[in-house]
């Protein structure tokens, strides 16, 4: 578990001058991160030279620096807004005698605390060892970290003292599993596709308001934070738009920038809900600064995931805490963007209209005949839309229905 209040101080590195706008940012998310892993961030550091230091990542003269405001500001924790190669781990760990994490640790604390299901659970195990692996050799600086606190915490902790061969198996076991789970998740998509309710799956940056939009729609109750990686295992529910116009929406885990590349693998299998979906609402949080930075993060995941030809639609939602004239920019330079409050539910009715449209659920008026004795054909248009009218005429049942668009092929024959 977390040390009550561990104190972090965070260090960024921008390579030259113009890169410090960006590291700055990042230093932002990874305060955000550090909180939502449990820390009471007490200060940064911003390291700004022309390129990594080989043995430090930002030089021995920094890394002193770095030790010295530990000192001053009481911090027992130096959280690195970088990925950090082991020599470099324990080469910062000796300088500022303090535990150094790096960025993917610290989002794989965050997962290993957010996991609910078996299968979440698993892949942040997957991560943790796959992480873990090429760390053991050297004097186990990482392997005395047992104590507990942020970086330790999780399904993988207790393999740290294993040596590299028992890990591998424990790596192959996790992987078989995962690869059994996911098949029976593809069982389930298929009984889905059978009922033909096209799937629509919420993509977009952490804490953008995925799950207040998946429950200002669903009614799911599903849980909401303004902490980061909220939602890590994937939500489904019903949304019904009319009779017979259902859409299963899908909550999925939040993207953020640098996410760490064994994460995205590891969590390949959950994502397949968002490579499989019929439609991709990208929801972006309108208030935010660096819109643009964040939406390029997720279309960046989103390629590397197998979704990145997915048809979808932006979604600006928080529009209710965004400036009118920041609003508006928004808005003109994404033509056909739906602009929406899942707080309010202001726009709600909009977006469902947009999403009918798209996935073809628009209702058509269609003239129906079936034999009287076809009981099956006619229970499935009541079943697949309104019915409008009923009469049985000379040995037929004629019907009048409003029947979505996209499941009118199935009737084509029975087109009176």
């Amino acid at each position: 578990m977390t040390d009550a209040g561990e104190r972090a101080l965070l260090v960024g590195l921008a390579l030259g001058r113009r890169d410090r706008a960006r590291t700055e940012s990042s230093l932002e998310e990874l305060a955000l991160l550090a909180r939502s892993a449990g820390a009471r961030v007490v200060g940064t550091v911003l390291q700004e030279r022309a390129r990594r230091d080989p043995a430090t990542l930002v030089g021995r003269g920094k890394a002193e620096e770095v030790k010295q405001a530990c000192e001053e500001r009481g911090a027992d924790v130096v959280i690195l807004d970088e990925d950090l190669a082991p020599a470099q781990q324990r080469n910062l760990e000796q300088a500022v005698e303090r535990k150094t994490l790096d960025r993917t640790q610290l989002i794989l604390d965050i997962f290993a605390r957010r996991a609910r299901t078996r299968e979440g659970r698993l892949q942040v195990e997957l991560a943790q060892l796959d992480y873990l692996l090429p760390r053991l050799a050297g004097k186990g600086v990482l392997l005395s970290r047992l104590g507990g606190g942020i970086g330790t915490r999780g399904p993988g902790e207790t393999k740290l003292e294993t040596d590299r061969r028992r890990i591998r198996q424990r790596i192959q076991s996790i992987k078989r599993e995962i690869e059994h789970l996911r098949r029976e998740r593809l069982t389930r998509r298929e009984a889905r596709g059978r009922h033909e309710a096209p799937v629509v799956a919420l993509v977009g940056y952490t804490n953008a308001g995925k799950s207040t939009l998946f429950n200002a729609l669903t009614h799911a109750g599903a849980v909401v934070s303004d902490q980061l990686f909220m939602t890590l295992d994937p939500l489904v529910r019903k949304v019904r738009l009319g009779p017979g116009r259902d859409v299963l929406l899908v909550d999925t885990v939040g993207f953020i920038q640098k996410l760490p590349h064994p994460l995205v693998a590891a969590f390949r299998a959950t994502l397949e809900e968002v490579r499989q979906a019929d439609l991709l609402l990208h929801v972006v949080d309108a208030s935010a600064p660096g819109v643009e930075e964040r939406e390029a993060a997720v279309e960046s995941v989103l390629k590397e995931i197998g979704a990145g030809e997915r048809p979808r639609l932006l979604v600006l939602n928080k529009a209710d805490r965004a400036l009118a004239e920041r609003l508006r920019a928004l808005v003109e330079a994404r033509p056909g963007a739906a602009v929406v409050s899942s707080l309010t539910g202001a726009g709600l009715d909009g977006l469902l209209s947009t999403v009918a449209s798209r996935l073809d659920l628009e209702p058509r008026l269609v003239r129906l005949s079936f034999s009287a004795g076809d009981r099956r054909g006619v229970a499935g248009v009541y079943a697949a839309g309104r019915v409008l009218a009923h009469e049985v005429r000379n040995g037929r049942v004629l019907l009048e229905a409003e029947i979505a668009e996209r499941t009118l092929e199935r009737y084509r024959g029975h087109l009176a």
